[in-house]
């Protein structure tokens, strides 16, 4: 599996991640839980972030690679 193929699963995988954490913190009443699961998906905000900036970076490293042969 190539590197960009392995990035796109990670993706999948975070943002799958996100939404199962706002669910949760939707489906309880606990205040302490609701704040635990908004915090958890904000940070899988951060790592969505990072991925697509590997992801970007992949995509240039790809091109210039192209060009130089």
């Amino acid at each position: 599996m190539t590197v960009k193929k392995d990035l796109e699963k990670a993706m999948a995988a975070a943002e799958s991640a996100k939404g199962t954490y706002a669910s949760f913190a939707s489906a309880t009443d606990d205040k302490a839980a609701q704040q635990m699961f908004k915090q958890m998906s904000q940070d899988m905000d951060r790592h969505i972030s990072q991925i697509n900036s590997r992801l970007s970076q992949t995509a240039e490293n790809q091109m210039q690679n192209q060009e130089n042969q």
